[in-house]
């Protein structure tokens, strides 16, 4: 496969730049379930049509990890600009970081953050800077640091992204990307889904900055994915294997979900266990799922590696199918636009 097979053409402006007045006003592109030769319509719903698509014994599964303000910028002692995006932290006062500069950040140099706080240049890992701040990390980023909106959103973070751009389900600070599935579900939906029945789990993935990195190789295979930390509780398998027993549907809400479950399978001979720790599971068409069902997911952008893992679900003409439906009809596009239900 090449990545050039997973591209489509999207106008500009399509990619929402800004979340709906509501979570859950967005609209719903439903691609229905094929069973053997027949074919399903796609279906132009809403948002808040979701609950209604689900069954009494499904699960919902979703990611708890919470964004950290992680996007900063500082001054040189020569007075070159500075931006940092924080990859993941690493000790209590080292991190790794994405930097843009007009020139290299010498080892040794310090930067002043804007706010007043000093960070160091140890070297580099990979494609990554090695940083070092002289207050704890994640307080660094917490006190001085912006939300890390996607670069396709065109415009610098205001006060309604620090609310929007986390989910309901929010917990766990480590993210520096929103699990943007999530960010539908609003406590209106929550209460509706709970009147129907329909349980929930969670699990954690700490979405790295890695996520917005472009696939370099021509071969889809060749590509080498970025690590991110995960945790898939026991209380979440036990509800997993509770949902297989009873014939119902285990529904990812989001990629993050996606591949924190089947990473966790994966690491057992491809049965459910708990787990905890990195993975670097690639996910694209001629992967064998083992554990979910249907997914809520955003549109993808043309050519990446999330493109490739709604198509190893549902069919890589079915999705570009899909995708050139919703550039016809106007969907929004991305973190903060219209949502995709794939059974």
């Amino acid at each position: 496969m090449r990545v050039s097979d997973f591209d489509y053409e999207l106008p500009e402006e399509l990619i929402a730049q800004h979340p709906p007045e509501q979570r859950s006003a967005g609209r719903l592109l439903h691609l229905p379930r094929v069973d053997g030769a027949s074919t399903a319509e796609l279906c132009d719903r809403q948002v808040r049509d979701f609950p209604g698509l689900l069954k009494p014994n499904d699960l919902l599964v979703v990611n708890n990890t919470r964004v950290l303000p992680a996007r900063m910028f500082g001054t040189k002692p020569t007075g070159g600009q500075v931006e940092i995006l924080l990859e993941h932290l690493l000790s209590e006062f080292t991190f790794l970081a994405q930097v843009r500069t007009s020139k290299a950040w010498r080892e040794g140099v310090a930067v002043t953050v804007d706010g007043g706080a000093q960070v160091w240049c140890d070297g580099r890992q990979g494609q990554f800077f090695l940083l070092r701040s002289e207050m704890p990390a994640q307080q660094l980023f917490e006190q001085f640091g912006h939300m890390p909106l996607p670069p396709y959103i065109e415009r610098p973070d205001d006060d309604n992204d620090q609310e929007r751009y986390q989910t309901r389900f929010a917990q766990r600070v480590g993210a520096v990307a929103a699990p943007t599935a999530g960010l539908h579900l609003d406590d209106d939906m929550l209460a509706e889904l709970d009147q129907l029945g329909i349980q929930r789990a969670q699990v954690t993935l700490h979405v790295g900055a890695g996520t917005f990195q472009p696939v370099r190789e021509d071969d889809v295979e060749n590509h080498d994915m970025h690590a991110e930390w995960l945790e898939v509780s026991a209380e979440t398998v036990a509800a997993i294997e509770a949902t297989k027993a009873k014939g119902g549907r285990v529904i990812a809400v989001g990629t993050t979900v996606v591949r924190a479950l089947e990473s966790a399978a994966a690491a057992n001979g491809g049965e459910m266990a708990p787990f905890s720790g990195d993975t670097e599971i690639f996910i694209y068409p001629g992967f064998e799922f083992k554990v979910i069902d249907a997914l809520l997911t955003n549109f993808h952008l043309p050519r990446s590696t999330l493109l490739m893992l709604v198509s190893a679900l549902a069919g890589k003409e079915r999705i570009l199918q899909a995708y050139r439906h919703a550039v016809d009809q106007r969907y929004r596009f991305f973190s903060y636009g219209d949502a995709m239900f794939i059974e």
